[in-house]
C-alpha cells in the first residue's frame, strides 16, 4: 500500500478504574501522497465498534476488520483517497495489569489496595491504547482529553488547557497540543497524584502517590539541575511548558522519557531517608539525567527507523553520567561509568551471538536482555571514544548542529557523522561505520620489536572466532622512559597490523591510556605486562589504566588465552590498591571466578581472597565514615558481602551486629544495609526468613522492599532457598519477582536447585513480563546449567521453536554456559 502519513490525534478516553477497561474515540488527520482506498493502523486488543471517514459535508460509516495476527486495524474508505484524510474511531480496552500499553499499577493506602492508570508505550504499545501508524517516523501533533472522576488527577505530556466538571461526578480534562512526536512518547495517567513542584523552575515538578511527596525533593531538585545543563549544553531551550517526573509502582523498565511526562521505578526518583544509599542517590541522579538527555536524543530528534534507536539510548546513557559528573564531580562517576557501563557491554560484545549498534534491516526491534546492552552501554562507550577522538569543543558543536539540523524530525547515523565530521574538521564517517555497522570489538596484540612497536587486531570473542573483522582504532598509547616524562600519542590504527615508532629509550608501555578506547589489549610479551605491574605496585598508573590491566588480563583468562592462575598470579601488583575502580572491578572478577568454578577450586579461591578483602575492609573500616569518598562507600557495600562468602569471620561478626541492632528497631547506615541484609540471609534460618517478610510487609520504601527480595536470595540453607522460591511465586509482586531468583544464580548454595526449579515451575515463569522472564533464563542458565549442560541444551533445543520472543536471550544465555563450563574444565580438570 502507498505509504501514509500521520499529522494528528485527538483521543478522548474515559478510563475506569473500578471495572479495569476504557471507552475511547481517536480522530486522526492523515496525508496520502498516493491515492489510497484502504487505510491500515496498528491496534492490540481494541474493541472497535465504529468507524468513519470524514467529510467536509458530514461522516459516512466505514467497513472495517481487525488482523489481530499483524497488530492491525483495516478500515475501508468509501471512496478513492488522496491528500488529507480524516478517520474517526470508537473502541474500548482493557487496563490491564501486564505493564505495557494502558495499565494498572497497585498500591496500598490505609489497609486498602487501590490502583492508578498510566501507559508505557516504547517499543510499539501505543496501540494498545488507541488506533494509529505505530512506528517512530510517524511523527504527529497529539490532542489529548481525558474525563475521569472528578477526586483524581488527570495528567498527559502537557499542561492542563481547560478542565470542566460534569454533572456524573466525573470531570473532563483537556491538555495542550503536543509538539510534533512519535507514539511511543504519548503518556497518559490518572490517580490520586500530588504534586511537588521547583520553587526555582517552576517547569518541573514531581508526581507521587499520596504521602510520598516527603520523598520527592532531592529527585525534583537534580531533575531542575539536569534540565539546566542540558538546555546550556544542547543550545536549545526544552520546548514544553512543563516537565513531570512520575512515580509509578509497577514498573518494568528503570524510567520511560515519554515527553513532558517521565514515568519512574519508585526507588529510582524517591529519596528515602536512612534507607537510600551513596549509590542509591548516584542511581537516582543517573536515571533521572538520562531520561532528560532523552528530551533531545529521541523526543526532538527521533530515530528514522528501528535499527537507529542507538541514537537515543547511547546519548541518554553517556549524557546520564556527563550530568553527574557535572554537578557531583567529587562522585567519580566516570570510574563507575568504566566498571558499569563499559565492562558489562564489552562482556556482553565478546559473545559470538551478537548484534551491531546499528541493527541490521530496520526491522522492528524489541530492547531486552540481549540487545541493551549493545545499544545502551556499547553505545554510551563508544561515544566518549569518540569525543576522546575528536575533543570535547568539537563533540559538542557537532551534537548542536545535529540536533538544530533535524529538530522534530527524524534522523539516521549518517547525520550524526556528518555533523561530527564538520564540527571536527576531520574524517569521522568511516571510523564509526566500522563501530556501529559491525557487532563486536578487537583485541590489539602489541609486540614490542626493538624501538618498534608492532600492532595487530583481531575480533575478540571468550570462544573461538574466525569473522576477520578489523575497525579503525583510534589507539592512544602512553611510554615511559627511565628518567624522561611519560609520553602520549595517538595513532589511527587502520588495517589489521600497524607499526608505529616507540624509540629505543622507552621502558615500558601502555595501550589505550586513560582507557578511552573500546578494546582490549594483550601484550605478547609477558615482561611488557610485568613493567606495568610495577608501575602499578608504585601507582604511577591511573587508577582507569591500573583497571584496563587486570580486567583486559581477567577477559583472556576466560576466553582461554592465559590460565586463570595467570591473572590470579598478577593480582599480586594490586596487595596494597587503594582505588575504587580496579578494586571492584577486581572483586567482580573473583566472584564470577568463584561462582563458575568447581567445589574445591572454589574453596582456594575464597582462601586466597578472604584475607585480602579483610585488609581493605580493616583500611577503609567496616563502619562508614561522614567524611569518606563516594566511591569508599560503595566499594564497602561490595566487599563486605563478599568477605562474607569467602568465610572472614570479621565480617561476619561486623554484619551481624548491625543486623541484630536493625532487628531490635535501630539504625543500620544506609550504606551498609545492602550487605548487612545479605549477610544476615547468608547466616540465617528461618527466624531471619520470617524478619524479612514481616519487614517486607511494613516497609514504606520502595528501595528497602528490593534490598529485602535480594537479600531473600542469600540463604544458604536449602530449606531457605526452597522457601524463598516459593516465595517469589506466591507473595512478591510480579515487577520484582526477579530480584532473588538473580540473588540467587549468583549464590553457590542456591544455584544446583535452579534448573530444576525453572523447569517444574516453567508456566508460572512465562507469565512475567517478558523482560524480566528473560532476565530469569540469562541468570539461571549460564551458572545453574554447568551441572546440566546437556540437558539445559535439549531443553532449549525444543522450547526455542515454540517461544521465538525468547531465542536472543537462550542463545545468549547457552553460549555463556559454555564459556563458564569451558573455563571451569580449563582450570579446574
Amino acid at each position: 500500500m502507498p505509504d501514509l502519513i500521520a499529522l494528528n490525534y485527538r483521543i478522548r478516553l474515559v478510563p475506569d478504574l473500578a471495572r479495569f477497561t476504557f471507552d475511547g474515540r481517536v480522530d486522526i488527520r492523515l496525508e496520502a501522497p498516493e491515492p489510497v482506498t484502504q487505510v491500515v493502523l496498528n491496534a492490540v486488543e481494541l474493541a472497535v465498534w465504529r468507524c468513519s471517514f470524514e467529510r467536509p459535508d458530514g461522516s459516512a460509516a466505514c467497513a472495517f476488520r481487525v488482523d489481530p495476527a499483524a497488530e492491525q486495524l483495516c478500515i475501508d474508505l468509501p471512496e478513492t483517497v488522496s491528500g488529507p484524510i480524516g478517520i474517526q474511531i470508537d473502541y474500548a480496552g482493557k487496563i490491564n495489569d501486564r505493564m505495557a500499553g494502558f495499565y494498572r499499577s497497585r498500591y496500598t493506602r490505609e489497609g486498602r489496595t487501590e490502583h492508578i492508570a498510566v501507559t508505557q508505550f516504547e517499543e510499539s504499545d501505543a496501540r494498545r491504547a488507541f488506533p494509529c501508524l505505530d512506528h517512530p517516523a510517524q511523527k504527529a501533533v497529539f490532542d489529548i482529553e481525558l474525563e475521569v472522576d472528578r477526586s483524581l488527577t488527570a495528567v498527559s505530556n502537557t499542561a492542563v488547557l481547560a478542565q470542566e466538571v460534569l454533572e456524573n461526578g466525573r470531570k473532563r480534562v483537556v491538555f495542550e497540543s503536543t509538539p510534533k512526536m512519535s507514539t511511543y512518547l504519548v503518556f497518559f495517567g490518572v490517580g490520586p497524584f500530588e504534586t511537588l513542584q521547583d520553587h526555582v523552575d517552576s517547569r518541573v515538578r514531581v508526581l507521587t502517590l499520596p504521602g510520598q511527596q516527603k520523598f520527592a525533593g532531592y529527585g525534583l531538585e537534580f531533575g531542575r539541575k539536569a534540565l539546566q545543563f542540558s538546555e546550556s549544553y544542547y543550545g536549545i531551550p526544552y520546548p514544553l511548558s512543563k516537565m513531570d517526573l512520575i512515580a509509578v509502582p509497577d514498573f518494568a523498565f528503570g524510567a520511560m522519557e515519554n515527553w513532558g511526562a517521565i514515568t519512574f521505578r519508585e526507588n529510582l526518583l524517591l529519596h528515602y531517608p536512612d534507607v537510600t544509599s551513596r549509590s542509591g542517590e548516584e542511581r537516582i541522579c543517573e536515571v533521572i539525567a538520562h531520561e532528560i538527555a532523552h528530551q533531545w536524543f529521541g523526543n526532538l530528534v527521533t530515530p528514522s527507523d528501528w535499527n537507529y534507536l542507538w541514537l537515543n539510548e547511547s546519548f541518554a546513557t553517556y549524557f546520564g553520567y556527563g550530568v553527574v559528573a557535572r554537578y557531583h564531580p567529587e562522585w567519580e562517576i566516570w570510574q563507575q561509568f568504566l566498571n558499569g557501563t563499559t565492562a558489562s557491554a564489552m562482556t556482553r560484545d565478546g559473545l559470538l551471538e551478537n548484534y551491531a549498534i546499528e541493527i541490521p534491516g530496520g526491522a522492528h526491534l524489541v530492547i531486552n536482555t540481549s540487545t541493551a546492552p549493545i545499544i545502551y552501554n556499547k553505545g554510551g562507550s563508544i561515544l566518549r571514544q569518540i569525543e576522546g577522538y575528536i575533543g570535547p569543543d568539537a563533540f559538542q558543536k557537532g551534537l548542536r548542529r545535529y540536533l538544530n539540523t533535524h529538530a522534530y524530525q527524524c534522523a539516521d547515523s549518517r547525520h550524526l557523522w556528518d555533523a561530527f565530521e564538520a564540527a571536527a574538521e576531520r574524517p569521522v564517517n568511516a571510523m564509526m561505520k566500522s563501530w556501529v555497522e559491525q557487532p563486536g570489538f578487537p583485541v590489539i596484540t602489541a609486540t614490542r620489536e626493538g624501538g618498534r612497536l608492532v600492532l595487530t587486531q583481531k575480533r575478540f570473542t571468550y570462544l573461538p572466532n574466525d569473522s576477520g573483522q578489523s575497525w579503525l582504532v583510534p589507539v592512544s598509547l602512553l611510554t615511559l622512559g627511565p628518567a624522561s616524562e611519560p609520553g602520549r600519542m595517538t595513532v589511527l590504527m587502520e588495517a589489521a597490523e600497524q607499526r608505529v615508532d616507540l624509540g629505543e629509550d622507552v621502558v615500558a608501555f601502555k595501550l589505550n591510556d586513560g582507557q578511552t578506547g573500546f578494546y582490549r589489549v594483550r601484550y605478547a610479551d609477558p615482561e611488557d605486562l610485568e613493567r606495568l605491574g610495577k608501575l602499578v605496585r608504585e601507582k604511577r598508573l591511573p587508577a582507569e589504566d591500573r583497571w584496563g590491566l587486570q580486567n583486559d588480563l581477567y577477559a583472556l583468562a576466560v576466553s582461554g588465552d592465559v590460565p586463570l592462575s595467570a591473572y590470579l598470579d598478577y593480582l599480586r601488583h594490586f596487595v596494597s590498591e587503594d582505588a575504587y575502580l580496579p578494586l571492584a572491578s577486581i572483586a567482580g572478577n573473583l566472584s564470577h571466578a568463584y561462582l563458575a568454578a568447581a567445589p574445591g577450586p572454589r574453596a582456594h579461591i575464597a582462601a586466597r581472597t578472604r584475607p585480602w578483602f579483610e585488609a581493605i575492609l580493616g583500611r577503609i573500616g567496616y563502619a562508614p565514615r561522614p567524611d569518606e569518598r563516594q566511591t569508599t562507600a560503595i566499594l564497602r557495600d561490595q566487599l563486605l558481602f563478599d568477605a562474607v562468602q569467602y568465610g572472614s569471620a570479621a565480617a561476619e561478626a561486623f554484619a551481624l551486629e548491625r543486623f541484630g541492632e536493625l532487628r531490635r528497631g535501630g539504625p543500620v547506615h544506609p550504606d551498609i544495609l545492602k550487605s548487612v541484609m545479605q549477610a544476615a540471609a547468608w547466616c540465617g534460618t528461618a527466624h531471619e526468613f520470617e524478619w524479612f517478610d514481616r519487614r517486607l510487609t511494613a516497609c514504606a520504601s520502595e528501595h528497602e522492599r528490593m534490598l529485602i527480595l535480594s537479600a531473600i536470595g542469600c540463604f544458604r540453607s536449602s530449606t531457605e532457598i526452597e522457601r524463598a522460591l516459593d516465595y517469589v511465586l506466591t507473595t512478591v509482586p510480579p515487577r520484582n519477582k526477579f530480584i532473588p531468583i538473580v540473588a540467587m544464580s549468583a549464590n553457590p548454595h542456591a544455584v544446583p536447585l535452579l534448573w530444576d526449579w525453572y523447569v517444574n515451575h516453567l508456566t508460572e515463569l512465562e507469565q512475567f513480563h517478558p523482560m524480566l522472564y528473560e532476565r530469569v533464563i540469562a541468570s539461571i542458565v549460564p551458572v545453574a546449567g554447568i551441572d546440566h549442560a546437556e540437558d539445559v541444551r535439549r531443553f532449549f533445543a525444543d522450547y526455542i521453536l515454540k517461544n521465538e520472543k525468547a531465542a536472543d536471550v537462550i542463545r545468549l544465555s547457552l553460549e555463556r554456559l559454555e564459556i563458564n563450563q569451558r573455563m571451569r574444565s580449563r582450570n579446574h580438570p
